[in-house]
C-alpha cells in the first residue's frame, strides 16, 4: 500500500493504455497508487471518475503535487506521458528538436496505433456478428503502421532515437500483435524493439497493473459488460 502522500493516484485497468501509464511511472521511480477503473462493470461512469476523466475513458491521474505544488488531474495518456516526462525531466531531452521528435511518435501513436488496433481487436474479437471488411480494413491497416515502425527502428534503437514516452506508448499495443494475426518475422526491427523494451525491469513492473483482472483475449462478453464498453450508456 502506498502511503506517501505525494503519490499520484492512477485510474487504470489493465489494457494497453493503462500499461502505458504503469510503465512510465515504473520507469520514472514515481509513487503511485492504482485506483482500479473496471470498464467492464462501468466504473468510467461514475460521477467521481467523470470529474477526473470527463471523456468516460482510462487512463486518468491525479498528482496531489502538481504545478506550484498545486493537486492536478489530467486524463488522455498522450498529455499524461508528457506531463510525467516534464514533472521528472526524465525521458524529456532538453534540445527542442529532439524533444518533438519523442513528442512526433507519441502522437503517431495516439492517432494511428491506439485506434487502429482498438479497431481491428473490436472486429475481430467483440462484433456482435462477423464483418470481414471491418476486421481486413482495420488489421491491414495495423500491419501498415507496424511497417511503418519497422522502417523507423531499422535506423534507430527505438522510435525517436533514445529510449522515451513514445516506447513507453507504442510497446503495450505492439507487443500483442499476434491478436491481430500479424506476424513479426515479416518486421524484425519491431520484434527486436519489442524484446529490448519487454527486458526493462520498469516496463515488467508497469505490466503487473492489475494482472489478476485482465481478460483474455476473445474471451465472451456478458451483457452488461459488452453494454458498458460497447453500448449506448457511452454516447
Amino acid at each position: 500500500m502506498v502511503t506517501d502522500p505525494k503519490a499520484i493516484a492512477l485510474y487504470a485497468w489493465p489494457t494497453p493504455n493503462g500499461h502505458k501509464i504503469s510503465i512510465a511511472l515504473e520507469e520514472m521511480g514515481l509513487p503511485y497508487a492504482v485506483h482500479p477503473v473496471d470498464i467492464g462493470a462501468g466504473d468510467q461512469f461514475k460521477p467521481d471518475f467523470l470529474a477526473i476523466s470527463p471523456n468516460n475513458r482510462m487512463p486518468a491521474i491525479v498528482d496531489p503535487d502538481g504545478p506550484n505544488g498545486q493537486p492536478l488531474s489530467l486524463f488522455e495518456s498522450g498529455a499524461i506521458l508528457i506531463y510525467l516526462a516534464e514533472k521528472t525531466g526524465q525521458f524529456r531531452p532538453a534540445d527542442a528538436a529532439v524533444w518533438y521528435g519523442h513528442v512526433q511518435w507519441l502522437m503517431w501513436q495516439m492517432g494511428g496505433v491506439g485506434p487502429m488496433f482498438g479497431q481491428a481487436g473490436h472486429f475481430r474479437n467483440y462484433a456482435p456478428e462477423r464483418i470481414q471488411y471491418g476486421i481486413d480494413r482495420y488489421t491491414n491497416e495495423a500491419r501498415r503502421l507496424i511497417r511503418v515502425a519497422n522502417t523507423q527502428l531499422a535506423k534507430t534503437e527505438f522510435l525517436a532515437g533514445d529510449y522515451g514516452i513514445a516506447d513507453m506508448a507504442t510497446f503495450p499495443w505492439l507487443r500483442l500483435h499476434e491478436r491481430y494475426d500479424i506476424d513479426l518475422a515479416d518486421f524484425p526491427h519491431v520484434k527486436r524493439w519489442i524484446d529490448t523494451v519487454a527486458a526493462r525491469p520498469a516496463v515488467q513492473r508497469g505490466l503487473e497493473l492489475l494482472k489478476d483482472k485482465s481478460r483474455p483475449a476473445g474471451q465472451a462478453l456478458d451483457d452488461k459488460t459488452r453494454e458498458n464498453l460497447f453500448g449506448a450508456r457511452q454516447r
